[in-house]
């Protein structure tokens, strides 16, 4: 008899869990289940993302970007996994939002130099090796960052720009292009004979970095108030600028001095008028 009404006792109460453990159990085996499949497509889908940004970006951005996109979708997919199960997830989200915000606040500059090192790393106005002018600084490409760009100066010192103010800033790249126009001014008197000068500035243009297309031209640019200024204009491979620059100041001047032509002094005129006295 107590052996019949435990044995009906059991039935009642599987009769109430037997539904309750039949749809939960189906829950959490489907929240388990999308788990699973959703962990394995976001890690496809970053990795694919990850090899559609190496087309066009930095290996940097490239590993930051997948990585990133990586850890907010699997964040998506806990909350949404903890919704199926039945947790309530308003006032988790709700959290994550305001601490999105708060620390999107604190690091307004940081977050600034985030978006410039992406739009530097996306559109390349500079790579590593180039001499560029920003900022007021100028100096070699030494590397870019996510958040900042290193720069090596002609001396040799190590300048660190943050990649907002760089990105928003003029940047002048002097190794883009693959030529570099020179132009060379000299002052010569006024009594000398300009063809001649001319001539000889002509003559330093044959050197075999100097290219020869488009030809080089020397012209009579400036009549100054003590001094007539001959300008040699050319054309050289942007590796070679400086060389062919340090050159012409070389010889410039003996070339010139060779051919009777002298480079003036710089001349200041100063004209006194002395009042007369009052009488």
């Amino acid at each position: 008899m107590d052996l019949n009404a435990e044995v009906d006792q059991l039935v009642r109460q599987s009769q109430t869990w037997i539904p309750l453990i039949m749809e939960y159990g189906s829950r959490l085996l489907l929240a388990l289940l999308t788990l699973a499949i959703g962990w394995w497509i976001i890690n496809k889908l970053s990795a694919r993302l990850g090899k559609l940004v190496g087309l066009r970006a930095d290996a940097a951005l490239q590993g930051f970007i997948s990585t990133l996109a990586n850890i907010v979708l699997k964040v998506l997919l806990m909350v949404s996994v903890a919704s199926m199960i039945g947790i309530e997830t308003t006032s988790f989200v709700a959290a994550i939002g305001a601490a999105g915000l708060a620390i999107g606040l604190a690091l307004q500059g940081s977050l600034a130099n985030f978006a410039g090192g992406v739009l530097i790393l996306m559109f390349r106005p500079f790579r590593i090796g180039d001499w560029i002018e920003a900022q007021g600084v100028s100096g070699t490409v030494d590397s870019i960052q996510i958040f900042h760009t290193v720069l090596r100066t002609g001396d040799n010192k190590t300048v660190i720009m943050p990649n907002g103010s760089l990105s928003n800033g003029i940047i002048t790249n002097t190794n883009r292009q693959p030529t570099r126009k020179v132009v060379f001014d000299v002052g010569v008197n006024y009594d000398a004979d300009l063809q001649k000068a001319r001539n000889v500035l002509l003559e330093l243009a044959q050197d075999p970095r100097v290219l020869q297309d488009p030809a080089p031209q020397a012209v009579i640019s400036t009549l100054g108030d003590s001094s007539i200024t001959v300008s040699l204009r050319i054309w050289t491979k942007t590796a070679d600028y400086w060389d062919v620059l340090f050159m012409l100041n070389e010889h410039a001047r003996d070339r010139l001095k060779a051919e009777g032509i002298d480079i003036p002094f710089p001349q200041r005129v100063i004209r006194v008028v002395q009042e007369a006295a009052v009488q």
